[in-house]
């Protein structure tokens, strides 16, 4: 292979694009299937009704479709540098897509719990067609992780759940991504919570960066939960979480402590939304800029329509992130997987199609009626 080809090769992927700042070293076999780089989209309706710069970070363009690609690639790699030879999830979906995908990839064997009957359709193929073995449990998504910490006390498996410190490290790089995109940390991060792995790895990134000199300050971080599922927001776990937002249907987040340290650190908070906002904003996210998000990812366009009310004024508490947000504020939502993870629940949005002759007469006749 010619050195150049090579070299584009080994470039692509947030480990080695980040190395400098990662706990790998040269003797780190490096799985990756080219994760990161995922568009920072500008969202001039979003920004029109809050005042703001709002960026809309699109982590379902990740291979997997979702942003757990980020922590799995390091998760995998440094089981790989271990020895490991069958790594262990438990997870809601996008885990067990990731995990499958870069176990495939390092040539090892991937086993991953599932709360039976719970899972999006799309998720599931994932697990399957990368290979996995799919245990599924008579239980939930705490379940599941209850038994994956059981059975990683064994040594035979290499856990690559949010409680793997890795997973965190990979997943940071996005707060890395977006501050070189901007220049600096937004003024205010909003993006969804279930397991609370992914806003503890923000703020990690985005610390990192401002103690670096790479950024100048650090974004009000604002939590957002299913109003069925938010033990976060109410301070206390919940047995039997409910949300159509499978993504994050968890009752006792692993990454707890890490979410309560980044909104308390950064003066922002936790907010909830139903889920007739999560599928509201959902197609008004792809109906309006295009971009087709899971329910969970449209979480945090809920809550922005909440926070303003679609007028502009703010309609929150006093601990709002939103009430003391100066014009032209940069703000970031991260929706964190594809549509298509969960095209079940976005059957919400389809009516039946129009049926004609094949005739342009026909077709014509029928355009005329949408206007």
């Amino acid at each position: 292979m010619p050195e150049t080809m090579n070299k584009t090769f080994n470039d692509c992927g947030v480990i080695e694009r980040y190395r400098e700042f990662l706990p790998v070293t040269d003797a780190t076999p490096v799985i990756s299937l080219g994760e990161g780089s995922t568009p920072l989209i500008h969202s001039p309706k979003l920004s029109a009704i809050t005042g703001g710069e709002v960026y809309v970070k699109y982590e379902g363009l990740n291979p997997t479709g979702s942003f757990k690609d980020r922590g799995m690639t390091m998760a995998i790699s440094k089981a790989a540098e271990e020895g490991a030879h069958t790594v262990l999830c438990a997870s809601t979906g996008n885990t067990s897509a990731a995990a499958a995908a870069y176990a495939a990839r390092a040539g090892m064997k991937c086993a991953v719990l599932l709360p039976a009957g719970r899972i999006a359709g799309g998720k599931m193929v994932q697990a399957y067609i990368y290979g996995a073995t799919v245990v599924a449990i008579r239980g939930n998504f705490d379940d599941a992780l209850r038994l994956v910490r059981e059975l990683g006390e064994t040594g035979d498996f290499a856990i690559v759940n949010s409680i793997n410190p890795y997973r965190i490290e990979g997943q940071k790089t996005a707060a890395f991504e977006i501050i070189e995109e901007l220049g600096n940390a937004p003024d205010i991060h909003i993006l969804p919570v279930g397991n609370a792995g992914n806003i503890t790895a923000y703020w990690k990134g985005y610390k990192e960066f401002k103690e670096l000199g790479r950024s100048h300050k650090l974004p009000k971080m604002l939590g957002v939960q299913a109003a069925g599922s938010a033990p976060l927001y109410h301070g206390a776990p919940m047995d039997n979480p409910e949300t159509v937002a499978t993504a994050i249907r968890i009752g006792r987040p692993a990454s707890w402590d890490g979410a309560i340290n980044a909104v308390s650190e950064s003066g922002g908070c936790f907010e909830i939304v139903e889920d007739s906002e999560i599928l509201a904003a959902q197609k008004w996210l792809a109906s309006n800029e295009g971009i087709f998000v899971e329910p969970a990812s449209a979480a945090p366009v809920a809550a922005l329509f909440k926070c303003f009310n679609r007028s502009g004024k703010t309609t929150q508490c006093d601990s709002c992130p939103f009430r003391k947000v100066q014009p032209g504020a940069k703000v970031v939502l991260t929706v964190t997987g594809h549509g298509l993870k969960d095209p079940d629940t976005a059957k919400h949005a389809v009516t039946a199609p129009i049926e004609t002759e094949a005739t342009a007469a026909a077709v014509r006749e029928a355009l005329a009626k949408i206007g």
